[in-house]
């Protein structure tokens, strides 16, 4: 009986107790309200003891439960401990940034929790059902997180905005798969890839629509062009600590879902999925860097970045091969990890009544905290991929798999607009450095903010001088 329970439980035991203190954070936020900043803690403790519990699954091989619904390997295991680090990293940042705008704490972090747990299972989704379970677990709570603020309209107008460009996505990925259910007869990933060739010749117009309408919904999620118009509002209209959540995690969970999906239930259709990812990748990199270059409102400028930095991760699986695949992980966890601290700074230096949501806002950032000009510094020059950080060694990674695969005229574009792309953000390190801040206030940071802030610093730095055990992780997995 305990082997069994240890068998059949452990793997799902991470995601059953981040279930388990979700809905015990909901219910101490009503009955035990007053307590400061106990729902912060208890949603700090459950990241911590979740990823200790996955971390413990790591090389343990392949482990399918309930029917070959739910798969646990070191890939969904590799992107779930990302995914914590991630909403850990994004609670720190946001506690002093809600209290100050009176959103509720406890449905803050509870939301988050829930939408972490959807990432989880879409990671970990071996059935079209299980995926499309994760994937809307993961949007509804932040369709809830945007509109938080409900005094405040342009939140509200984004909420909008955002909830009903999802159901059209979600939508268009639930009629996709449906379409290629109806070819294979089957939900489970690994049937679908088993059968595929078999009726890939005599269902080929509707497996290839049901590609279609499925890479539409996935690329809805990812952000990337053509699907990109809900980006820039959302960002800009939502409270930064709400961007700041969804920009980081849920993007790893996006390309959890393109692995179950794409590589390996449609492998057989790689030919027909490659050159979309060509298409969307060489659309996203050129609207993204072009139009950053003309925002003054940090927040959309970092919007248009993402759509940018989703093509060059995108570069990674038009190669199909498996050295564009490691590439493309690498690039998204490492995305994650730069992206975390620029919204993050924004969060920290916006106070109460005062979004720091324009560039001229961090203007003589140097002059009244050196400490975080020089945080913030790392950030935009990893971004732009400036040698040591690990910004240039993902793009890096990427460029190599694209000539690998010879498709060395994707690589020559990607680096054109690598280096179109590093104007803009080099524009922030002039606001910061030379020029005169509108005003001398000091800037006020707790101190597990400035640990944040410092670690996060110091990861974009380490893993840049020595990218050779996350790459090799990396690597192992394809």
């Amino acid at each position: 009986m305990i082997e069994f329970l240890l068998t059949h439980l452990m793997p799902i035991l991470p995601e059953a107790f981040l279930l388990a203190m979700g809905c015990v954070i909901l219910l101490v936020n009503v009955f035990v309200p007053r307590i400061k900043n106990l729902p912060y803690f208890l949603s700090l403790l459950t990241l911590i003891i979740s990823a200790v519990l996955t971390a413990s699954l790591y090389n343990h091989g392949s482990t399918i439960l309930f029917h070959g619904q739910f798969i646990t390997d070191n890939i969904a295991v590799l992107m779930k401990l990302f995914i914590y680090v991630s909403v850990f990293m994004t609670f720190v940042y946001s506690k002093r940034y809600i209290t100050q705008r009176n959103i509720s704490s406890g449905e803050y972090y509870v939301l988050g929790l829930f939408s972490t747990l959807g990432m989880l299972v879409l990671v970990s989704g071996h059935h079209l059902l299980t995926i499309y379970l994760g994937l809307e677990l993961l949007s509804l709570p932040l369709y809830a997180m945007v509109a938080l603020q409900r005094d405040n309209a342009r939140c509200v107008e984004a909420a909008m905005k955002f909830f009903v460009v999802g159901a059209l996505a979600s939508g268009m990925l639930l009629y996709g798969l449906s379409l290629i259910f109806g070819a294979t007869q089957s939900l489970n990933i690994a049937e679908i890839a088993t059968k595929l060739p078999a009726v890939a010749e005599q269902f080929h117009l509707i497996l290839v629509l049901g590609l279609v309408f499925t890479m539409a919904g996935i690329v809805f999620k990812l952000g990337a062009v053509p699907f990109h118009m809900w980006v820039p509002d959302v960002y800009d209209g939502a409270p930064s600590s709400v961007t700041l959540f969804i920009s980081t995690a849920p993007k790893i969970a996006a390309l959890g879902l393109i692995i179950r999906l794409t590589l390996v239930a449609l492998a057989a259709l790689h030919i027909q999925w490659q050159q979309i990812w060509i298409a969307v990748a060489l659309l996203s990199i050129g609207l993204g860097n072009l139009v950053a270059i003309s925002q003054t409102n940090i927040k959309r400028m970092l919007a248009y970045s993402s759509i940018a930095h989703m093509g060059y991760a995108v570069l990674g699986l038009a190669c199909a091969t498996p050295r564009g695949y490691a590439a493309a992980l690498f690039y998204i966890l490492t995305y994650s990890v730069m992206t975390l601290g620029g919204f993050g700074m924004i969060v920290l230096l916006s106070r109460t009544d005062f979004e720091a949501d324009h560039i001229s806002d961090l203007a003589g950032l140097n002059t009244r905290n050196p400490w975080l000009a020089f945080m913030m510094l790392l950030v935009m020059f990893s971004m732009a991929g400036v040698p040591p950080l690990v910004g240039f060694i993902a793009k890096l990674g990427i460029l190599e798999a694209l000539i690998k695969a010879d498709l060395v005229w994707l690589a020559v574009v990607a680096i054109i607009f690598a280096i179109i792309g590093s104007y803009y953000y080099l524009r922030v390190v002039k606001a910061m450095y030379f020029e005169e801040p509108e005003n001398n206030l000091p800037v006020i940071c707790t101190l597990d903010e400035k640990v944040a802030i410092s670690l996060n610093g110091l990861a974009i730095l380490l893993i840049g001088v020595f990218p050779g055990m996350l790459f090799s992780l990396c690597h192992a997995l394809f």
